[in-house]
């Protein structure tokens, strides 16, 4: 039993309705005692239902002093105050808070927290928001201290955590020379884990202050990491919670894709303290505002961090295959929705990752020195308030005296525009015709024109023919006339560069122009789109010929794609990251979602023959790669050094697909003597593509090994539930009957 007292200074909104009462949200805690200015009410002076405490009379300026209790040991919604591993800790995101205490539980109720926490002394640390003023003993071996959070915020960024941790310290000096404390709290025999988390913090920091001008505001910066938590992560002012999967990691136990997801959320979270928390949402339809512009943010500060390229594409395909999906399902709805039954179910794809692109397609369309200015703007203008997606907008407005009212269309309507690009070639001008719709997915979408940025650019075999161009289209269709020189041979439309604007697009191109997209695209990410396109061509073939019992064939396109494979392989202008993205086909998932009445099956046999056919054409090259970057002697988490490891460990997979008895002692060597958990995962995944007795002994024998770290176990279960099987439900069902 926890016991809450409260105290609320109060001043009604001028505002306001006059004599209106004071309504507090409360659910699954027990009321003791309500006080007006230090008199204590009777029953009869309040209502009490099952979500609310209403009190009526009060007083223009008024305090209220409420107790009440409430069980976090079973709390089992993981929301509010719980116990997670014998610590107490709390998540208020969204309406949580109602969970602890009565309050006014609303995103734009802004107050200045003061929290004493008393507790016995097994729980020796005592966290909550702010900075901590003061702390002491207690009688009965208890303690106390008291935490102060001098910036106004709303309840949901609210955080208590109590327990035993191990911690680790550190500091980080700001551009105006303050010393910030640092501290990340993690399981007892956790803290080496931690250093990256801890590292991954001190450069988020130095990002934000050298890209955004923002610098921390509070004396210490903490970051807790629990078991269970519904969240990846949460942005409470001065006190993130995180789960535990997303804040511990070494060589040894965790992949290079914990590493990449660790600083990409620790950042995300840092980032919450300028866009989310010293700006807050005005209600919970502005989700898209705070989560979508942070988003944006983690993924400037991941590419700066590990390549444009690299991130922009593993962004797009995330977006592609989370959002492009909802939109086009039952779920679609606008990035800021007009109604919602329960605000749990609002934290989408849309809202997150569709919400970060437009903030990325305002930066398009503004520049970065425009864009940075209505950033600044948008800072110091609504610094401490809770605002809305119509101000964040007239920010960049004003700003930059810029009419950016088309562009709210984004954010009022649900469905993903379909773009069409048209390129007619004549002897000395070429004509480019864009055309967007919007195909009808729900009853909040609306066929008005959005404003679409489009980066582009006119290649020919010997490489760019013209600039990067941006259009923006505002209107159904614009055409551009662009005058050529008659010497140039073919050329191709190279649009939508960098993935400028969250559309379909559709294009007809032929293998030709895909392949000279391949070769000469000066843009890194339409050049993987374009493979990306000529892979997806193969495997609808592919699944066509399963499908129809004919036995699929090398052909020239897979050829000229192989080749062109190889040339982006060997050459020196890419680096590994990269690479090992070039040979990866797009998903079974994506090509099914191309497709009307698909069969699953033959497509992912397709998949199977192409991944062969590429590990077969390439093999010699493949096993060259893998040769010269099997050489890592002591594991580093850099970007170059996990961009060596996914090339390798994606040439080995071709090489296995081809069956061939060489690759055997590969697989089974890295296995043997791999010094880290990506190359130990990928191995042990390359084994059950082999088959055979080895599968159940190397299993097991991984298992053994690893039994002790529950977050290794899960990479386990994840492994073989998403094993390639025909076995059918039986191996799953073992799979849950497992001690």
């Amino acid at each position: 039993n926890t016991t809450i007292r409260s105290r609320l200074n109060l001043t009604r909104n001028p505002e306001g309705i006059a004599g209106a009462d004071l309504v507090l949200d409360g659910e699954d805690i027990t009321l003791k005692s309500v006080r007006v200015d230090g008199k204590n009410l009777k029953r009869s002076d309040y209502r009490l239902t099952q979500n609310q405490l209403i009190i009526s009379g009060l007083p223009a300026d008024c305090v209220v002093e409420i107790e009440n209790t409430c069980n976090p040991e079973t709390n089992s919604t993981l929301m509010g105050l719980y116990v997670s591993g014998g610590r107490f800790c709390t998540q208020c995101e969204a309406e949580g808070f109602r969970r602890i205490t009565y309050y006014m539980d609303r995103p734009d109720v802004l107050s200045v927290f003061k929290v004493r926490i008393n507790a016995s002394r097994d729980y020796p640390y005592l966290l909550a928001n702010g900075n901590m003023i003061e702390s002491g003993e207690l009688e009965g071996n208890r303690h106390y201290a008291v935490w102060e959070d001098p910036f106004p915020k709303p309840c949901y960024l609210f955080a208590l955590v109590a327990g035993e941790f191990d911690v680790i310290e550190d500091n980080f000096i700001t551009q105006s020379k303050r010393n910030i404390d640092l501290s990340v709290y993690v399981d007892p025999g956790d803290s080496n884990r931690a250093l990256y988390a801890m590292d991954a913090l001190k450069r988020s920091m130095k990002w934000d202050e050298e890209v955004y001008g923002r610098e921390y505001d509070l004396d210490r910066f903490m970051v807790v990491g629990v078991r269970d938590f519904n969240f990846g992560a949460m942005e409470n002012k001065g006190l993130n919670i995180f789960n535990s999967s997303l804040l511990l990691a070494d060589g040894a136990s965790a992949t290079d894709l914990n590493f990449e997801r660790i600083e990409s959320v620790v950042a995300h979270e840092y980032f919450h303290n300028w866009t989310g928390n010293r700006i807050t949402c005005r209600d919970w339809f502005q989700l898209c505002l705070k989560e979508g512009f942070t988003v944006f943010r983690d993924q400037q500060f991941s590419a700066d961090q590990r390549g444009a390229a690299v991130q922009r594409i593993k962004d797009v395909i995330m977006l592609r295959r989370r959002q492009f999906a909802e939109d086009a399902g039952p779920l679609a709805h606008p990035p800021r929705p007009n109604n919602y039954i329960k605000i749990d179910n609002f934290y989408t794809a849309t809202v997150y990752e569709k919400g970060a692109e437009l903030a990325r397609m305002l930066h398009t369309i503004l520049g970065p020195d425009e864009f940075r200015k209505g950033s600044d703007y948008y800072f110091d203008t609504l610094d401490g308030t809770a605002s809305t997606v119509e101000q964040f907008i007239e920010c960049f407005e004003d700003a930059c005296n810029r009419d950016l009212s088309q562009f709210l269309n984004w954010y009022k309507v649900a469905g993903t525009p379909h773009v069409k690009c048209e390129l007619e070639r004549y002897d000395d001008r070429a004509l480019i015709r864009f055309t967007q719709s919007v195909p009808t997915q729900s009853e909040s979408s609306a066929t008005a024109p959005r404003l679409i940025p489009i980066k582009w650019q006119l290649i020919s075999d010997t490489g760019p023919v013209t600039d990067q161009a941006l259009t923006l289209l505002s209107e159904k269709s614009v055409e551009l006339d662009v005058p050529l020189s008659k010497t140039i041979g073919d050329i191709t439309l190279s649009a939508f560069q960098d993935f400028s604007a969250p559309v379909i697009v559709i294009e007809e191109k032929t293998t030709a122009d895909l392949i000279r997209q391949m070769g000469q695209d000066p843009n890194s990410f339409t050049r993987w789109e374009a493979g990306q396109s000529i892979a997806a061509k193969l495997l609808r073939n592919l699944a066509y010929s399963i499908q129809t019992g004919i036995m699929p064939a090398v052909d020239d396109t897979l050829i000229d794609y192989c080749n062109a494979l190889k040339a982006t392989l060997i050459s020196n202008e890419f680096d590994d990251a990269y690479k090992a993205l070039i040979l990866n086909p797009p998903s079974e998932q994506e090509i099914i979602q191309s497709l009307t009445g698909s069969d699953p099956v033959a497509i992912y046999e397709a998949r199977e023959w192409l991944m062969r056919a590429i590990g077969e054409h390439l093999f010699d090259t493949l096993k060259d790669i893998y040769a010269t970057r099997n050489n890592e002697s002591e594991f580093s988490p850099s970007s170059e050094a996990a961009g060596q490891r996914a090339l390798k460990n994606r040439a080995l997979g071709l090489l296995t697909a081809t069956k061939k008895a060489i690759v055997t002692p590969l697989v089974l060597g890295q296995l043997e003597n791999a010094t880290n958990m990506t190359d130990e995962l990928s191995a042990l995944s390359q084994i059950t593509q082999l088959g055979g007795k080895r599968v159940e002994v190397s299993l097991k024998a991984f298992f053994d090994k690893w039994s002790h770290n529950p977050l290794v176990i899960d990479k386990w279960f994840m492994l073989q539930g998403t094993r390639k099987t025909f076995e059918g439900i039986e191996h799953l069902t073992k799979l849950t009957e497992h001690k």
